[in-house]
């Protein structure tokens, strides 16, 4: 929202370039956990230093805790907005929230995904139906998409943290988790049929939440241009303002459910990289106490909630590479993965992925402090 507000279409193609490399580095971390039956940070543990796997694991758990904070804090922004509840109480309602859906895993975790789709619906059927009513110009979409550019290190800021919000380090630990034991293949055949079928997951998942995203800034772009909002409550007031009521509540349902949606992955990632980096675990719902209090502190001291989730999806995205460079190494090596052994395209294409986003954050540090 803030990307549209300040630069209109100019950096869609920051956020299709994101869901294209999203798309490769969740295949790349379900090929992992299919053809070796283990996931990333368990693999990492077998095959590197243990100092440099605590090390890793450390890092991980700070990437974890910062989704947990963009989490609660766009739930706690989108209670506020709807229904006018202070942003603490509204945080205290979110975790409350964010421990229900949680629990619904106790009850079998095809049912916790049946909720989480629900709600991912709810989002792709708000922005849809603000994407009608916003009537965003389709030339400069279709332009911006593909023809990249920055204006100035704010832009940058902001394309770093699309490009975190996207990809997000601690799915790509997560995924290879999901797959290592949800359908096992007794064979290479197995193995590859296995992962066809994962890839088209991927192509779907990432699909859908590529077209939100643009929509979402394409919105923005369409109706705030030149407002230069710089908070999320600032972004609903002028929906309100340029679209009526029914934009800013699409906008606000849509940043509720975004929120809820997302609560229980920052902590089931969490229990991924202790378990796997240094073979511990704590209970679920303690874990999920403990990462709660990052965003229950900001917002009791009157941190910008705005702000704070756009620097941390800024984290998220400095998060990447310690994740996917690893990836990248263990899923060429053939004595590893066997017939799922990266072709030299696919290696090539997820290096240069890797050293383009190693890049735009050593450009964003430089920005920040010359």
């Amino acid at each position: 929202m803030a990307g549209g507000s300040k630069f209109g279409y100019l950096l869609l193609w920051v956020v299709l370039g994101a869901n294209l490399m999203a798309m490769l580095v969740q295949t790349l971390s379900a090929k992992l956990g299919i053809a070796t039956g283990k996931n990333l940070p368990e693999v990492c543990r077998d095959h590197v230093p243990r100092p440099v796997a605590i090390g890793l694991w450390i890092q991980a758990e700070v990437i974890a805790m910062a989704t947990d904070l963009a989490e609660v804090l766009g739930a706690a922004l989108g209670i506020y907005l709807l229904f006018g509840i202070p942003l603490l109480p509204a945080g205290l309602i979110a975790a409350a929230a964010a421990f229900g859906v949680l629990a619904m895993q106790r009850s079998g975790f095809r049912r916790f995904e049946a909720v989480i789709v629900a709600l991912v619906g709810v989002i792709v059927v708000s922005f849809a139906v603000e994407v009608i009513f916003a009537r965003p110009d389709a030339g400069q979409v279709a332009k911006h998409l593909f023809v990249p550019g920055f204006q100035g290190k704010e832009s940058v800021l902001l394309a770093v943290g699309i490009l975190g919000a996207t990809v997000m380090p601690h799915v790509v630990y997560l995924h290879s988790a999901l797959t290592q034991h949800r359908v096992v293949g007794n064979d290479e055949r197995e193995q590859r049929a296995i992962q066809r079928f994962e890839r088209i997951d991927v192509i779907i998942a990432m699909g859908i939440a590529g077209a939100v995203n643009i929509s979402m800034l394409a919105i923005s772009a369409a109706l705030l241009f030149g407002t230069g909002i710089e908070s999320i409550p600032d972004a609903y007031d002028g929906l309100e303002e340029a679209g009526g009521r029914r934009m800013a509540l699409l906008f606000g349902i849509a940043l509720l459910a975004s929120g809820l949606s997302s609560t229980s992955v920052g902590t089931m990632a969490g229990q991924v990289v202790m378990q796997g980096f240094i073979r511990r675990q704590i209970p679920l719902f303690l874990r999920r106490l403990i990462t709660l209090i990052p965003a229950l502190v900001v917002l009791a001291v009157g941190v910008d909630a705005s702000r704070a989730l756009v620097l941390s999806q800024v984290v998220l995205s400095f998060g990447i590479p310690f994740a996917l460079i690893p990836l990248v190494i263990f899923t060429r090596n053939r004595g590893l993965m066997g017939s799922l052994t990266n072709t030299r395209l696919t290696t090539t294409a997820a290096v240069a992925v890797t050293i383009l986003i190693v890049s735009l954050n050593v450009y964003l540090l430089i920005a920040i402090f010359s």
